[in-house]
């Protein structure tokens, strides 16, 4: 059952990047009869439309107005993101936790995804080879750095403490992305996201008062991947706008595995720093316990195809639906997981959770909430 679904996910990923190019996809919905009654949907903003509309949907398929192909992919991101949450909590528990082998895991689990990425590029009608140059691969490096960081400092915060305490802490990432915006890429934020922060920042404390398995280590750690997480935002953004980089990529699926495997290299020698005087007694444990090997390589599939899914599904919507399903998606792993594993769900814990997630989501539209709606001028 396992293995199937991870195949199913694996699928998905693989069909949907084959033909998901760099660029987001348009979506229109026009009047049969009249070009002025369109109603239009580019980066987020809509023009109504005054007569009955047909759905014209580029590079998806659509029945009644609905792209089940970008459901597909929100769905499969989701339940991929439940169970690599589930799978690599029960490798960490398998191991020791985080006194086990947090970073070597997570590498581990970067490797999984660069032998599925290697297995794609060897089956044309899947995908194609990028024709990346050297400069490409060294502008990618900042993305694939941070995506290293942010990983395995999740991976480590997941297995100080309880998933969803580490979920609900890494729900404060935009706390993180406005400060370090500011201070290292001279962006503006307004003073509606400045606001929200300390609805985000209280929702966290609140949600950390009564939890039973609270670690100073898993709140250090998720605070360390928010940092990283946040300069991957701005770097992967820096990084699309390089000038021909997107032609030379091909696609969204090659654009992530290359980022993919330069973390799994630069996280190697990190790994052989931390624990690498162990690793003889990793391989022995990976060898003789199956609860290790399993749920690592499923762990491993899981986490690179559902961050494929994750990458091509907003590359296609806007950024009020990005909002939407990353708060969507909170709430169904630390509920879901929370359920699975067994840890708390103290009333005061959800109560501070659902602050600071609905913080997170009103952080994300504050803006166009707020924003005037320009002057219309007739004849």
């Amino acid at each position: 059952m396992k293995l199937t679904s991870v195949a199913l996910l694996l699928s998905v990923a693989g069909a949907s990047a084959r033909f998901t190019p760099l660029k987001p996809e348009s979506l229109a919905v026009r009047s049969a009869g009249s070009k002025d009654a369109a109603l239009e949907f580019r980066g987020g903003a809509v023009k109504p439309a005054s007569k009955a509309v047909s759905v014209v949907q580029k590079g998806g398929f659509s029945l009644a107005g609905i792209d089940w192909g970008l459901l597909s992919l929100f769905a499969f991101w989701f339940l991929g993101n439940y169970y690599y949450n589930i799978w690599n909590k029960q490798c960490l528990k398998a191991s020791g936790g985080s006194a086990g082998f947090p970073l070597t895991i997570s590498v581990m689990q970067l490797g999984v995804g660069v032998v599925y990425a290697c297995l794609c590029w060897c089956l044309p009608f899947i995908r194609k080879l990028p024709t990346t140059t050297q400069g490409d691969l060294i502008k990618m490096f900042p993305v694939a750095f941070t995506n290293l960081g942010a990983h395995s400092a999740s991976v480590f915060a997941m297995g100080a403490g309880a998933v969803s305490f580490a979920q609900i802490v890494k729900a404060s990432e935009p706390a993180f992305a406005a400060v370090l915006s500011v201070l290292f890429y001279g962006k503006k934020v307004s003073l509606g996201k400045w606001l929200m922060l300390p609805i985000i920042i209280g929702g966290v404390i609140l949600a950390s008062v009564k939890e039973l398995d609270f670690a100073w280590s898993a709140l250090i750690a998720a605070c360390v991947a928010n940092c990283f997480a946040a300069f991957k935002a701005n770097e992967n953004k820096k990084l699309i706008e390089a000038e021909g980089i997107k032609d030379r990529i091909g696609s969204v699926g090659n654009q992530f595995a290359l980022t993919t495997m330069i973390a799994f290299l630069a996280s190697i020698p990190v790994a052989i720093i931390r624990e690498g005087h162990r690793w003889g007694e990793f391989v022995t444990a990976f060898n003789t316990n199956p609860a290790i090997k399993l749920n690592l390589i499923l762990s491993g599939l899981w986490f690179y195809g559902y961050n494929e899914l994750a990458t091509m599904t907003l590359k296609k919507t806007g950024a009020v639906t990005q909002s939407v399903a990353n708060t969507a998606k909170r709430v169904i792993v630390i509920v879901g997981v929370a359920i699975v594993m067994g840890e708390s769900l103290d009333p005061l814990k959800l109560l501070g959770c659902s602050i600071g997630i609905g913080g997170v989501f009103l952080y994300s539209i504050i803006d166009d909430l707020v924003k005037k709606k320009p002057k219309e001028f007739t004849n």
